[in-house]
């Protein structure tokens, strides 16, 4: 098997700019993942923010997951469980609006490591978009002026906690999904390992390693890119031993951001055409909530259906 796709960001820098951004191109069309090193995050705040994390879910969260466990009976699962995952999580939006200082139990010391970190991140999400921009031949800032809509992007993070599993053969600790949105930023648990991406029809497993920031590309950049990039199913499997953290940051369009496929990508490739529908992310997020766990394919044909009956409405004549 291929190795796992690594850029390290500081051979942007130097001699080694070509092969690092053919390296993100091959990750991108090949992939939809890959891990990055060198990103310019501070190790010292990473290591703040697992620590206060893991603090968190043993204070705030352990307990009541173990209720809930307990009253759905799932530590009895004698088969496979389909409607369910074996996680404890909780979300916090950043923009247009945060919500962090509502969320009633985050210490004072959470909260200021978290603001920081994904700070950072999204300094790194627009950094990578405009990588990807050059890389697609776009001019530079399209896909962050793509993302907009009227009020900004909307950017978010989910922090799970998979704790160990008593049958991870009967359950998942977050089904196989593609992701709705646009650049998927995940800080994932350098010891207990768990994340697996499906590619060529098998299961890979992303390694975990210290200090990286492990990339992966949303339905949203597929639409765009007019398939040039895939969002890839993938998936958490369970452990038996180990409390895998993992804090996952989606640099998402704008809700009312109108997502269609780059027409100088379309252009570059006239025979294939425009392959993908034209739709506002919004609606594609309340197609998405029901629909998560399917194949995303039938999502885009929905899409396609509601353009053409769009299209072929007949023009009212005054």
């Amino acid at each position: 098997m291929e190795a796992f796709p690594v850029v390290d960001m500081e051979k942007l820098n130097g001699e080694e700019r070509a092969a690092t951004m053919e390296l993100i191109k091959d990750a991108c069309e090949n992939w939809g993942f890959f891990e990055l090193t060198n990103h310019g995050i501070s190790h010292d705040l990473m290591d703040a923010v697992e620590k206060l994390t893991k603090e968190h879910y043993r204070k705030c969260m352990e307990q009541r997951f173990k209720e809930t466990v307990a009253s759905q009976g799932l530590e009895a699962a004698q088969s496979e469980i389909n409607d369910r995952d074996w996680e404890s999580t909780f979300f916090l939006r950043h923009l247009p609006v945060s919500n962090m200082s509502e969320i009633p139990d985050l210490d004072e010391d959470y909260r200021k490591a978290m603001k920081e970190f994904v700070a950072d991140l999204e300094k790194l999400a627009e950094q990578l978009l405009d990588l990807l921009c050059e890389n697609l031949g776009l001019e530079k800032g399209y896909l962050k002026k793509a993302f907009y809509g009227s009020k900004g992007p909307t950017f978010g993070t989910k922090v799970s906690n998979y704790p160990p599993c008593p049958k991870p053969e009967l359950i998942k600790g977050l089904r196989a999904h593609t992701d709705a949105g646009g650049i998927i930023l995940l800080f994932q648990d350098d010891k207990v390992s768990g994340l697996q991406l499906l590619k060529d029809g098998k299961w890979v497993d992303v390694p975990p390693m210290r200090h990286s920031i492990v990339i992966n590309i949303g339905d949203q950049l597929e639409v765009i890119t007019n398939g040039k990039y895939k969002s890839v199913m993938h998936r958490v499997v369970t452990q038996p031993d180990g409390n895998r953290m993992s804090i996952a940051s989606f640099y998402n369009p704008g809700s009312d951001a109108v997502i269609y496929p780059a027409p100088a990508l379309v252009e570059k490739e006239a025979e294939k055409g425009q392959v993908y529908p034209k739709f506002v992310f919004e609606d594609y997020m309340k197609l998405y909530a029901g629909l998560k766990f399917q194949a995303k394919e039938p999502r885009f044909e929905a899409f396609k259906a509601m353009e053409s009956t769009v299209n072929l409405d007949p023009i009212a004549i005054v």
